[in-house]
């Protein structure tokens, strides 16, 4: 299992090299080195601390929700925690999706909270911080179109984005009220599955049914408790929301790190858009996210900024997303690895 993790995460690696070379190649490397030696430090040490920001601020927001779960870990804790979870999902093809059960691990092992609230932990700060970002990109969105006329790729985002905002909290309501259906359905597949492939691994003794059933109630128990909080909940996506300003605020001051000027609306809507591209098969959306911000930004532009310049931002705006939380996140994670506590 192993081995085939590590060929996966080796191949999405490869995938994301690929599209790098072809960005690169599209833009011109020379033209893209000379704009990022002459970008201004103080203002890119600004995007390293507005990145700070977005992971402190959503570590806060899984410190939320495991309080309102019974679980209670400080501030400082939870920004390790989260940046952990971030390297879990930078690493990990398929982003969240792929990340979101080592960093289930990470929670039971940095506090007394059982795998399953863990995992229910991260779920539902995962589905939380979709709701600021669909309603910071509409808003971003619509300001925007009052400033000037969107293009043919801009306008095919915003219906995206519209899509979304209707459909995905259409599917979370359908979900929440046929949720002890889809509790006992997933009893019903996860536990033959669970051990059969208990018998292929070595040093893993066969759970009992039973037990199987017990975790993945207890999953759909913290999940309830969760989405049943309002107090919780308002204070999880007001830190969510936090978070992505921080995100575009970044991005933002990229551009301004490069000489280049761009009204902070088209962040509202080009950053939430991007982060879509990190359900990609590359790991944490590495060269997914950054080819979408490109398309997006190209189009809200237009001729006033060079290509070389909005692909600058781009590489130090996502050099500090993408590579902060692995840096600590990744210190994190090692020391778990080594002593096995918190």
């Amino acid at each position: 299992m192993a081995r085939e993790n590590l060929r996966a995460t080796l191949l999405g690696f490869a995938g994301a090299l690929v599209v790098f070379a072809v960005l690169f190649s599209f833009i011109g490397v020379g033209d893209l080195v000379d704009q990022l030696q002459n970008a201004d430090p103080g203002l890119v040490a600004l995007v390293v601390l507005a990145t700070l920001g977005w992971l402190f601020a959503w570590g806060l927001s899984l410190r939320t929700v495991l309080s309102v779960l019974g679980v209670e870990i400080s501030a400082i804790k939870s920004l390790l925690v989260f940046s952990g979870a971030m390297f879990s999902n930078n690493i990990t093809p398929f982003g969240q999706a792929g990340g979101e059960p080592v960093t289930a691990l990470l929670i039971s092992q940095t506090s007394d909270a059982e795998y399953e609230t863990g995992l229910a932990a991260i779920a539902s700060v995962d589905t939380l911080n979709f709701v600021p970002s669909i309603t910071l990109a509409l808003a971003g969105a619509v300001y925007f179109a009052t400033e000037t006329t969107l293009g043919r790729n801009l306008e095919l985002a915003v219906f995206g984005v519209v899509a979304l905002a209707v459909l995905v909290p259409g599917l979370v309501y359908v979900g929440w009220q046929r949720r002890y259906q889809l509790e006992d359905k997933a009893v019903g597949v996860l536990t033959p599955a669970i051990r059969r492939i208990a018998d292929f691994l070595p040093r893993v003794s066969k759970p009992t049914a039973e037990s199987i059933e017990g975790r993945i109630n207890r999953f759909f128990g913290a999940i309830e408790r969760v989405a049943t909080n309002p107090r919780g909940l308002l204070l999880a996506v007001s830190l969510s929301a936090a978070g992505w300003f921080c995100q575009m605020l970044g991005l933002w001051l990229a551009f301004q790190a490069v000489g280049t000027s761009v009204p902070l609306s088209i962040m509202l809507f080009v950053v939430p858009i991007g982060a879509i591209a990190g359900v990609t098969p590359l790991p944490g959306g590495a060269g997914g996210i950054e080819s979408v911000l490109l398309v997006l930004l190209l189009a809200a532009t237009g001729p006033a900024v060079t290509q070389s310049a909005i692909l600058a931002a781009i590489v130090i705006y996502r050099g500090a997303v993408y590579w902060l939380p692995i840096l600590i996140g990744g210190v994190v994670v090692s020391v778990l690895g080594v002593n096995g506590t918190s």
